[in-house]
C-alpha cells in the first residue's frame, strides 16, 4: 500500500514505515503530524485517484528529527572581464519524518 501525498508544497510517494526528508516543519521531535492532501492511494492494486485530493484520506507521521541540514550548495556568480565575482553558500533545512499510517 502506498500513497502520493503533498507535504509542504512537494509531492512524495510514501509507504508505511518509510523515513523521508521534507522541508522544515514547525513541529518538535516526537510530535505526530497528519497530512490530508492525499492525491492518490493504492491499496493492493485498487487505485483511488483524487480530484484533486482523495476525500477522507490522510497520512499520519512522526517527526524523528525536526532540524536536519542538507548538503551545501555553492552559488558562484561571475561577469567576465569586469572583475565581478560573488561566492555564496546555502544549506537547506529539512525535517526527518517516519510515515506511521495511511488511512482512507
Amino acid at each position: 500500500m502506498f500513497a502520493i501525498v503533498n507535504i509542504a508544497g512537494q509531492q512524495f510517494k510514501v509507504t508505511e514505515g518509510q523515513e523521508i526528508f521534507v522541508h522544515r516543519l514547525e513541529a518538535a521531535e516526537g510530535d505526530n503530524v497528519s497530512f490530508d492532501q492525499v492525491l492518490l492511494v493504492d491499496r493492493d492494486g485498487s487505485v483511488k485517484v483524487g480530484t484533486p485530493i482523495v476525500k477522507g484520506a490522510s497520512v499520519g507521521a512522526t517527526v524523528i528529527d525536526p532540524l536536519v541540514k542538507g548538503d551545501k550548495v555553492i552559488v558562484f556568480k561571475k561577469k567576465r572581464r569586469k572583475g565581478y565575482r560573488k561566492k555564496n553558500g546555502h544549506r537547506q533545512q529539512f525535517s526527518k519524518i517516519k510515515i506511521d499510517s495511511i488511512a482512507l
